[in-house]
């Protein structure tokens, strides 16, 4: 720990933003949060967003010993992991594990700024609470040296001094960056991405939404020739007689009436096939099938089984891993200081059921793995061992 403390930069961070023109604040705002958020709330998006997000928050999970640490190392294993789970399970008086983990992955999937605040306690059996964050809210120290003592983030409403800003130790706050960059300290979330495609989504929405259910008739009779008198004289009559009855109107005039069009009337005016590339390019930047948002054409059994697959490998099991990794570097190593534990979701490994079994099965029978370590890949606790009891896997 000497010898990392006596380390020093020697590049610039974030470059980008330090100049004297561009650097202004020692905290940055993150941009446009609210209408990110207001268009997290339209149909499309909304799909993409519940499709990640709980699939994610339904996903069984595990607290276990880091890979590389013996059990015999760790003083009162068994009831730190207890501690572990318990305080993930219950956060905090209002929250379960499910709706923490949910509003972390929703701010993260809209804007690149997941927030989970993070407090020890002396409690041995619940070492910290946890409470979500409005992650727009949250601004970043971009002169940040790494020192534990110096404030990271901060937390400030709209229009509040930074002087009056909350300050948060990097202990203190779980950031979730989707997508970093070394050029900007925010993450890149995939509604930003899709912010504008979003837009144009809405607008031709709209539109095709206006002219299905306009009930005025894209056509008018021209009478050449009409006094005003026989101009009203047919309006009453056709309203009168004629509109809405289903009867076949007869016209008797010298020149025959002139029929105006002003729109075809077809699908092609609702511009349905740009609404369907535009609902494609969101799925992109989500990183979903475009099945999975809705578009089914040309889509059968096989390619829908591996367009699910690719969704979970592209889209899901990446934020998970990010999230996992969060909490066990933020969580557990920074904030209570038990840096031989790690958080893991089971289901990242394999999404198969029966082809995750069978494989435990082949390395079991193989030696390759014992039976404690089958047990604690599907997140059992390790069988005892003693006269008359198997806790290897040999033969």
């Amino acid at each position: 720990m000497a010898a990392a403390a006596e380390a020093e930069r020697k590049t610039l961070a974030l470059p980008a933003i330090l100049s004297p023109v561009q650097f202004q604040w020692r905290h940055l705002p993150k941009p446009t949060p609210m209408n990110l958020r207001r268009f997290a709330e339209t149909p499309v998006v909304r799909r993409a967003i519940n499709v990640i997000k709980d699939r994610i928050a339904a996903m069984d999970w595990q607290v276990r010993l880091r890979r590389g640490v013996e059990p015999r190392e760790v003083a009162f294993l068994q009831r730190k992991l207890r501690a572990l789970r318990r305080m993930l399970e219950e956060p905090n008086p209002t929250d379960s594990f499910r709706t923490l983990m949910e509003q972390a992955i929703e701010d993260a999937l809209t804007g690149g700024f997941g927030a989970i605040e993070m407090e020890p306690t002396s409690d041995p059996e619940q070492p910290a609470m946890l409470w979500p964050v409005d992650g727009a809210s949250i601004r970043i120290n971009a002169k940040w040296d790494g020192q534990e003592d110096v404030p990271r983030y901060a937390q400030a409403m709209p229009g509040q001094l930074e002087s009056s800003a909350v300050e948060l130790l990097d202990r203190q706050l779980m950031y979730i960056r989707m997508n970093p960059r070394s050029f900007t300290p925010f993450g890149l979330g995939p509604l930003e991405v899709a912010f504008e495609t979003v837009n144009q989504f809405l607008s031709a929405h709209r539109f095709a939404g206006k002219l299905a259910a306009n009930s005025v008739a894209q056509y008018a009779l021209w009478l050449n020739e009409a006094t005003p008198a026989q101009h009203d004289r047919l309006i009453r009559w056709w309203q009168d007689e004629i509109e809405g009855t289903g009867r076949v109107p007869l016209l008797s005039t010298e020149q025959k009436p002139e029929v105006l069009r002003f729109a075809q009337g077809t699908d092609a005016d609702l511009r349905l096939a740009w609404q369907e590339f535009l609902i494609r390019m969101v799925a992109n930047a989500f990183g979903l099938p475009p099945l999975m948002l809705g578009l089914e054409a040309d889509v059968n059994q096989s390619t829908a089984s591996e367009m699910a697959d690719e969704a979970f490998r592209g889209a899901i099991s990446p934020l998970a891993l990010l999230l996992a990794q969060h909490i066990t570097r933020d969580l557990f190593a920074k904030c209570i200081g038990w840096r031989e534990f790690e958080f893991v979701f089971n289901e990242l490994s394999a999404r198969d059921e029966t082809t995750e079994l069978a494989v435990q099965v082949q390395l079991l029978q193989a030696g390759v793995l014992t039976v404690n370590e089958v047990r604690a890949m599907r997140g059992l606790a390790p069988m005892e061992t003693g006269p008359g009891k198997q806790g290897s896997g040999g033969s």
